[in-house]
């Protein structure tokens, strides 16, 4: 008879506690116990019977080439570090609305390499997928749909087809028999990922899982799933805007942190060769407040522009609002523009905004969003070329940065002719460029040499 326990998992991390907590040790979250009961059958006894394995000398294994499976998308494949691996598991994530499944779709009609496809949904029915593929222009033979849900059912399918590429679309929806608890909770998402990462690395089948995400932005479900899996990619962007970004936060197979740029047509995803182009084509004007930041994502150089407004307060709180750049990051610099700069920001709202709705976090990007305010504050234009790039300190000092030569490389291309860089960057330049390059040490300076101070 099957042994029947209950017992309490954090939905946030997936710790375990024989009785509920109020505060989970393992995350330190607030009410995120919740009840399970487990059953222990004995067909799970083929499981727990490991293979006894010896031992290997680091030194005398093989290396084996990583094959690589091109997507059909070079912004993608940019990411994936060159392409999928085959027997990978790639986890992806995004808002509702975003874009994952046309994108997954488009992938099922790009890839190559010879094989079949399985198109595993248990959120749409075989209708509602063959209206996108319709609209997306997708007439393949390769792609084959199972609508289904239980683990079982799936797993032989899969065996059955043996197919080059498996997308679960998604895995809060898929559940386990063995497993008493309802789809999408902690043991159910674990189980599941571990019954189809077994499956596909035994076979080979390179794997691509489409996962929700919370309130917060976050892949829903336990951490651990992020560790079982080889790759994670995030689809960001505004839902109401057309731009899409694809970022992998974690590869196994390649470097981590890069994007990849995308805009949503009628068509489908349609890949952006040159992001930083796009991203600065709508500035014709020279208004006050704008300028022009160079920021790396990954080891991609990125120009974008910064927009900063300044005006009286209302209130006796001055309010700040800071999109796509860290909120706390914007205090901080205006508190070394009151103090270093001498500019009364103490009575003004100041709002700044990244244009097309990436979100920047290194600090390279201070000298810019400095240079803004103060230019909003002051109502002077900074001149269209011109490109800033520094680390602020809390003294007001202009600080070195990494990548320095890349940045200057894009700016060049796209035809500025002014970059104001860190004085320590300046001195250790070793080619020469066309545009100009100035080096500053503190704010004050970088202000003066742009007319604003």
């Amino acid at each position: 008879m099957a042994k029947s326990q209950t017992i309490f998992v954090c939905n946030s991390c997936g710790y375990e506690s024989p009785k509920w907590l109020g505060k989970c040790p393992g995350c330190n979250e607030w009410n995120t116990f919740y009840e399970e009961k487990l059953t222990k059958s004995s067909t799970s006894a083929k499981y727990e019977k490991k293979k006894q394995v010896e031992p290997q000398v680091l030194n005398e294994l093989e290396e084996k080439e990583i094959n690589r499976v091109s997507t059909g998308f070079g912004e993608l494949d940019r990411v994936l570090g060159g392409g999928l691996v085959n027997g990978s598991l790639v986890l992806l994530g995004g808002e509702p609305g975003i874009g994952k499944s046309t994108l997954i779709l488009q992938i099922c009609d790009k890839i190559e390499g010879e094989g079949k496809v399985l198109y595993i949904s248990g959120e749409e029915s075989a209708e509602q997928i063959k209206l996108r593929a319709n609209r997306l222009a997708i007439n393949n033979n390769n792609i084959l749909f199972l609508g289904e849900t239980a683990i079982d059912a799936i797993e032989e399918a899969i065996i059955k087809v043996n197919p080059k590429l498996v997308i679960i679309d998604s895995i809060q929806t898929m559940y386990s028999d063995e497993i008493t608890s309802a789809p999408g909770s902690v043991s159910q998402v674990r189980e599941i990922t571990a019954k189809i990462m077994r499956i596909c690395k035994q076979n080979l089948i390179t794997t691509i899982i489409i996962g929700h995400v919370t309130k917060d932005g976050n892949l829903a479900g336990p951490r651990v799933l992020e560790h079982m899996v080889d790759t994670v990619l995030y689809l960001e962007g505004e839902r109401y805007f057309s731009y899409r970004i694809l970022r992998g936060v974690k590869n196994r197979f390649g470097s981590t942190n890069e994007i990849g740029m995308f805009e949503m047509q009628d068509k489908g995803m349609t890949e952006i060769i040159n992001p930083s182009e796009i991203l600065i084509s709508e500035r014709e004007d020279n208004p006050a407040g704008s300028i022009i930041i160079a920021t790396m994502e990954g080891t991609r150089p990125l120009l974008l522009e910064v927009q900063s407004l300044t005006t009286p307060s209302v209130f006796g709180l001055p309010r700040r609002t800071a999109n796509g750049m860290d909120y706390n990051r914007l205090t901080l610099l205006m508190a070394v523009l009151e103090k270093k700069a001498g500019l009364m920001l103490g009575n003004q709202d100041a709002y700044i905004n990244v244009v097309g709705g990436i979100k920047i976090n290194e600090p390279a990007i201070d000298l810019g969003i400095v240079l803004a305010v103060a230019s909003s504050f002051k109502n002077v234009p900074i001149p269209k070329d011109v490109v800033a790039i520094g680390e602020v300190g809390l003294t007001g000092e202009v600080r070195s940065i990494n990548l320095i030569e890349k940045r200057i490389k894009e700016a060049e291309k796209l035809g500025f002719k002014t970059c104001i860089i860190p004085e320590s960057n300046k001195k250790l330049l070793k080619e020469n460029y066309k545009l100009d390059i100035i080096g500053v040490k503190n704010i004050n300076e970088a202000m003066t040499k742009i007319g604003i101070k």
